[in-house]
């Protein structure tokens, strides 16, 4: 044999001994990758459910069949807006997982982290003995049917939540009046400026409601948010605070927000919303409404909103109030609604013991010359857009609908 042979020898055992190399690494990462996307599947599949205090916690393997539904679950189930996606609970759920040091983590066993941590909050009954006068027992009575619908509704239709929304987040539009021990969750169009402005004077920030402008009470950071506190502060908040919700009719809400932010000058939402809008929804769009994002048409605001693609994102003015405020996971001690907004104000105020002279204020924030958005504004509105967009809009809220029992409207 040869030298030449010798080195053509060595070199084929050489490559073929980095071949096997080569095979046996990937064969072993391989395994390795498997038995981690098992073990990943297997902890992704479970479904974690958080036990009310002083029963056992357990693990609950998901994937079973429900028992067959009513024909009212169905009609949810089959909205065109929920079709084919997941329950719309089912990512509300809280994760305090990573809140926690990496220690505990390691050291602590999964269901141990969430000991402290039960959600939904129980239905806690009213405390009325602050209130005077025969002439609230109507607006007690209409309280507690609200109460008690929402309640049902969400025990009905709120399946097992797996952990995926974390508690802080949850809890980011709540704002906490410490002295009287309230928490109110913002619902914008709804009265929340003026409310705002009541937890200012409830917290001594401000003699009365009606020296506070417009920037103080949305720029001005005076008041704590819910999400600001460690989470000992905030479960213990949930559970001894009075929590109220003050909700409107999706469709008005929508509309109002849209004259809001659309329809008067508007350095934010023109330049930021109202370009992107135009420039995707518009056709033949002339440079000045490219420029400036001013003259976005309701119609176009719609295309935009029920755009699987925004081209830009969602915003807490026309954001669901199931998304903003989670009602069926705190369970609100106190429902409010924009239509008999200052009846219920003033009977909450009396719940929680505020000052007899402080009443709820009846002016409008912005705007004031411009007519209120009714149910006939809406109307208005609607004609602009086909049957179809009409009937999706109304699925787009078609959950906040259902649980605050609004009438849905004909489309």
């Amino acid at each position: 044999m040869n030298l030449r042979q010798v080195f053509v020898s060595l070199l084929m055992f050489g490559v073929a001994g980095l071949l096997l190399f080569m095979y046996l690494q990937a064969w072993i990462e391989g395994q390795h990758t498997a038995s981690g996307e098992k073990l990943q599947q297997q902890i992704t599949n479970q479904d974690f459910t958080l036990p009310p205090p002083g029963t056992q916690k357990k693990v609950v393997q998901s994937g079973h069949v429900p028992p067959g539904r009513s024909r009212q679950e169905m009609a949810i189930s089959g909205s065109r807006h929920w079709q084919g996606k997941a329950d719309p609970f089912g990512a509300v759920a809280v994760s305090l997982v990573s809140r926690l040091s990496d220690q505990q983590k390691i050291s602590e066993p999964p269901l141990s982290q969430f000991r402290e941590v039960y959600l939904p909050l129980a239905l806690r009954p009213l405390n009325k003995t602050l209130v005077k006068g025969d002439e609230w027992k109507d607006v007690g009575s209409t309280q507690e049917k609200r109460r008690s619908f929402l309640y049902e509704f969400c025990q009905k239709y709120n399946s097992r939540k797996k952990l995926r929304t974390h508690l802080v987040h949850m809890v980011s539009r709540i704002y906490v009046e410490d002295r009287h021990k309230v928490l109110y969750c913002e619902v914008p169009k709804a009265g929340c400026s003026n409310w705002k402005r009541v937890l200012m004077v409830l917290n001594g920030l401000a003699t009365s409601t009606h020296n506070i402008s417009h920037d103080d009470v949305h720029y001005g950071k005076h008041l704590r948010k819910l999400d600001s506190y460690d989470l000992k502060g905030i479960y213990t908040r949930l559970n001894t605070y009075t929590k109220t919700i003050f909700v409107r009719d999706p469709l008005e809400r929508l509309v109002s927000a849209f004259r809001d932010k659309f329809e008067h000058p508007n350095s934010y939402y023109h330049p930021v919303f109202g370009k992107a809008i135009i420039k995707k929804y518009r056709h033949n769009a002339d440079e000045e409404a490219l420029k400036t994002g001013s003259g976005v048409k309701f119609k176009e605001f719609i295309q935009y909103l029920l755009d699987s693609h925004r081209p830009v994102g969602m915003d807490i003015h026309w954001e669901q109030v199931s998304k903003l405020c989670y009602p069926c996971l705190i369970n609100y001690d106190f429902i409010g609604k924009f239509e008999t907004l200052e009846e219920d104000a003033n009977y909450f105020l009396q719940l929680v013991g505020a000052p007899a002279e402080l009443k709820f204020p009846k002016f409008k924030d912005r705007h004031s010359s411009d007519e209120r958005t009714s149910a006939e504004v809406v109307r208005q509105y609607l004609k602009e857009l086909s049957k179809e967009e009409r009937q999706l809009t109304y699925d787009f809220y078609y959950l906040d609908y259902l649980m605050f029992n609004y009438t849905s409207p004909i489309v």
